[in-house]
């Protein structure tokens, strides 16, 4: 078979495989980016493989970056753009069920394809858009299937991070998993366990915010992969009742955590040691823990203007989004709306400072000047006193003369 239309990606690309094959060697665009291609979606990264040895692309490309040389691959700058290019490889055993323990080059493109996970990834294209399939894997992304190459077991005693990123691909490209892959996952999945917490976080994100997350988080229990995830050893019900709400494509990150931990039923007081023992970052927490919070309040009913103004206009809409999951209609334009018609969106438009109020009152920094700010902004905030600073000081008085 052969790509009508070669997309951009690649034509920006075939110098360089036309400059290899000039010095007598092999080269081709492999793995994800010919599978993507072929399914006519977004191509991300454009890999190349290739007969010739890292030195040799070295002495092919007077601009490279050791990457993984060690490995086999060399990141060539070609212009504005940068390719990884590697050798055409054979591993030898995986003691520790990530790496290889001895990576061997050698010059065949069959050798080097036939190590590869699944068969929709080992696929190769000649500059021409001419594929190369050696293992069945056009015939699998017509029938949607994820099949390993070979050997299912083998490929997952090699590296065990391709059960998660099979179940990864089933939620992507909304593809099934084929049944003897599956039935290797399901007696490999304690592997898992050697597997560091961030790559199977990198993989377990993209299966929430697939297309059709349904048709893999139900492998995914099944095959009781999640007991071998942060946090979810226990939950194997909850992560069915996940499954179970409505099938729409999760548009974020922190929203689809958000959805995942309120399935859960977890304390607001347990969000953080959650999300940490997922190696997640302190801005993601914080952002989940908003949209937790926001989220209950709004299933009460509507979102007050403290809660508008705490939020963020960015939280508050993706919270009026997250409402579809429960059976709720969302307000978007209206509390957009409301947010626009806020006296202040930020504590910094205060028309008062801290300073401005330690020279009125010609008092110490304590607490009382952090309460005073909050009284304050909380009252421009619900409009009961303008945002003036004469006015503010004169109200900060008031409350001062009450205590």
């Amino acid at each position: 078979m052969k790509l009508d239309i070669i997309p951009d990606e690649f034509t920006k690309a075939a110098s360089v495989l036309k400059e290899i094959h000039a010095h007598g060697f092999e080269a081709y665009f492999v793995g994800g980016s010919v599978r993507d291609a072929l399914l006519k979606q977004p191509i991300h990264d454009v890999d190349i493989a290739t007969s010739a040895y890292p030195e040799e692309i070295k002495q092919i490309f007077h601009r490279t970056i050791d990457v993984g040389i060690d490995h086999g691959t060399v990141l060539v700058l070609d212009g504005e753009e940068q390719y990884e290019i590697t050798t055409f490889r054979t591993e030898s055993a995986y003691q520790d069920f990530r790496r290889p323990d001895k990576v061997t080059f050698v010059r065949s493109l069959k050798e080097d394809l036939k190590r590869r996970d699944f068969t929709i990834n080992a696929l190769a294209m000649g500059v021409e858009g001419e594929i190369i399939d050696l293992f069945d894997g056009m015939t699998d992304l017509k029938r949607q299937i994820i099949r390993a190459v070979g050997n299912p077991k083998e490929r997952f005693h090699e590296d065990a991070l391709r059960m998660m990123r099979g179940l990864r691909f089933a939620s992507q490209l909304n593809f099934t998993i084929e049944a003897n892959t599956l039935f290797a996952i399901e007696e490999f999945h304690p592997l898992l366990a050697k597997i560091s917490v961030e790559r199977i976080a990198v993989e377990f994100i993209k299966l929430l915010l697939g297309r059709n997350r349904r048709t893999a988080l139900l492998p995914f229990i099944e095959t009781e992969c999640y007991q071998y995830c942060p946090g979810l050893k226990k939950y194997g019900e909850a992560l069915f009742n996940f499954s179970d709400l409505p099938n729409k494509q999760i548009e974020l990150e922190n929203q689809a955590w958000t959805l995942l931990i309120k399935t859960m039923g977890l304390k607001e007081s347990e969000i953080r040691s959650f999300l940490k023992s997922w190696k997640q970052s302190n801005q993601m927490i914080h952002e989940v823990q908003q949209l937790i919070y926001g989220l209950n309040k709004r299933l009460l009913g509507d979102l007050q203007v403290m809660d508008l103004f705490d939020l963020g206009l960015d939280a508050a809409l993706s919270i009026e989004k997250l409402l579809f999951y429960y059976g709720q209609k969302s307000k978007l334009e209206e509390v957009e709306e409301r947010y626009l018609c806020l006296p202040i969106h930020d504590r910094k438009q205060l028309a008062v400072t801290g300073n401005d109020l330690l020279d009125y009152f010609d008092k110490k920094p304590g607490k009382w000047l952090g309460d005073m700010i909050e009284i304050l902004e909380t009252a421009v905030v619900k409009g009961q006193i303008i945002n003036d600073k004469e006015t503010l000081i004169a109200y900060a008085k008031d409350k001062i003369d009450e205590e």
